[in-house]
């Protein structure tokens, strides 16, 4: 990883010359404004298929692997790259090796300039490896600490947040919600291994379960299991669930509260959501914890913009 890398990482994160359609980019499903989601319920790629998932956030995304909603052996962020630029199913950027994407970066002198800044010593700089090394070695930079939360957790400052979201925060880290048990560390995700990391959520039961997890592990027990996003700026990353299925947090909080849609006798359910009784206060403290999660600075930070 170097500052070349990073910068040449970010021109490629941001070309629609890396689809199939010449319009879509990395950051076409993954907006800074949005931190690094789209908004949009599920992700629509370059050939205007519907993803069955939705986008998920790459902030922090250096320390959030495995990587994508379901699958546990996706542990390189190099691997995954691959994974839009060529997957078929479904189909992301649409790309095909062969199709002349490579000589058309080559040809732009922009980018005979970078290459050669972030791999002086190679011989062939234009080759798929770089570019996904590169456009890795930006997402890992894409860093998130800086919100009112961690002025006041880490940085001391008693002021930052409101007495309700230091209620929420309680709330958050104390039984029966237990939110943090699916949700630990200073990302707000999984706290490290699988069975921290995915889990049926009791968004599905029956034949309607999607595969999650199980896809790749090919246990039936894994049935529904996805990942635990993290929490960061979750205020701006609406609509929730791995299929945008939850439009608000308010939403969220009925699902779990609740014990899960897919009711409480679903016997693929982590045992960890069992529901819970929340008052209207106990509601507004924790959704004020919530937002008090936002980094407005990783919105606006000019080092993870348009550089085009």
């Amino acid at each position: 990883m170097s500052a070349a890398k990073v910068e040449l990482g970010r021109y490629l994160f941001y070309d629609t010359r890396l689809s199939v359609n010449g319009k879509q980019a990395c950051a076409t499903c993954h907006k800074q404004e949005f931190a690094f989601t789209d908004g949009h319920p599920v992700a629509i790629g370059a050939t205007g298929e519907k993803h069955p998932r939705g986008s998920m956030s790459l902030v922090n995304v250096a320390y959030s692997a495995p990587f994508t909603w379901g699958n546990p052996e996706m542990k390189e962020l190099e691997k995954q790259a691959l994974v839009p630029m060529f997957g078929e199913h479904p189909v992301e950027l649409g790309l095909k090796m062969g199709d002349g994407f490579l000589a058309r970066l080559s040809a732009d002198p922009r980018y005979q300039e970078l290459f050669a800044r972030a791999y002086p010593a190679d011989s062939e700089r234009f080759t798929l490896a770089n570019i996904t090394k590169a456009i890795a070695c930006f997402e890992r930079s894409i860093i998130s600490a800086r919100s009112h939360y961690d002025r006041y957790h880490y940085g001391g400052d008693d002021t930052a947040v409101s007495d309700s979201a230091k209620r929420g925060e309680v709330l958050f880290f104390s039984a029966p919600l237990s939110c943090f048990r699916c949700h630990g560390n200073f990302n707000f995700s999984g706290t490290g291994g699988e069975d921290s990391e995915f889990h049926n959520t009791g968004l599905y039961n029956g034949p309607a379960t999607p595969l999650g997890i199980s896809e790749f592990t090919h246990d039936p027990k894994d049935l529904g299991k996805f990942k635990a996003p993290t929490l960061r700026n979750i205020a701006l990353t609406a609509p929730y669930m791995h299929d945008g299925s939850i439009a608000t947090l308010d939403g969220v909080l009925d699902h779990y509260s609740a014990g899960g849609r897919a009711g409480k006798d679903n016997p693929l359910k982590d045992p960890l959501i069992g529901g819970f009784t929340l008052s209207d206060q106990d509601r507004k403290d924790l959704i004020e914890f919530l937002k008090a999660l936002t980094d407005d600075a990783v919105l606006r930070d000019p080092r993870f913009s348009n550089p085009w």
